[in-house]
């Protein structure tokens, strides 16, 4: 018992800590995030280039909520901005004896959930959650994307935003949460982002 325990020691050693952990935070039931997003209309839009796209910032954006699942992605034009999408809930969306009743993934940049029977009125699912790409404005907002984790409550501040290239290529933000579907995704210019210690 002894040599695989320290088999396994040595193989933490080498890969490193983080690999070894949960890659998701328990917290507890309970409603965690009562406020909703609170974002404000830029009313003369701000634009700069990153290398060939141009980002107009179209409205300041602050977010408290709980991570339902993270999914990053270095495949497409969108990764080369935005390598991180964060499926994010508040309200009763941020309760866990609510969330243990909805199965939560991400794929090909969509957020999908699913349930057996609804916990809450479906409406309240899909106006209390939402997928965000995420678009960090410095290295240090990508470090701190790259420790969150699902079940985090985590607190962004930056501004929604428009992107299009050189070639016409565009990547528009949702303007509203009571969205679904296509085109109902936060594209967000994130300048600050951190994990909240309740």
């Amino acid at each position: 018992m002894n040599k695989i325990l320290f088999f396994l020691l040595v193989i933490c050693g080498s890969f490193g800590l983080y690999n070894c952990s949960s890659d998701k935070v328990a917290i507890g039931s309970g409603l965690m995030v009562s406020e909703t997003p609170r974002q404000e209309k830029i009313n003369s839009p701000a634009s700069f280039q990153i290398e060939e796209y141009t980002i107009t910032e179209i409205a300041t954006f602050d977010i408290k909520a709980k991570v339902l699942s993270k999914k990053n992605y270095r495949i497409g034009r969108e990764a080369d901005l935005s390598p991180t999408d964060l499926a994010l809930g508040w309200g009763k969306m941020s309760d866990d004896s609510i969330l243990k009743k909805v199965r939560i993934s991400q794929s090909n940049r969509w957020y999908w959930w699913r349930v057996d029977s609804f916990p809450i009125p479906r409406r309240a699912i899909e106006t209390q959650s939402a997928n965000m790409h995420l678009i960090p404005a410095s290295d240090s907002v990508k470090n701190a994307i790259s420790k969150v984790r699902k079940g985090d409550i985590i607190e962004i501040s930056g501004s929604l935003v428009n992107v299009r290239s050189n070639d016409g290529w565009r990547w528009t933000s949702s303007q509203t949460r009571n969205d679904t579907g296509d085109g109902a995704c936060e594209l967000i210019w994130v300048e600050s982002l951190r994990i909240v210690t309740l």
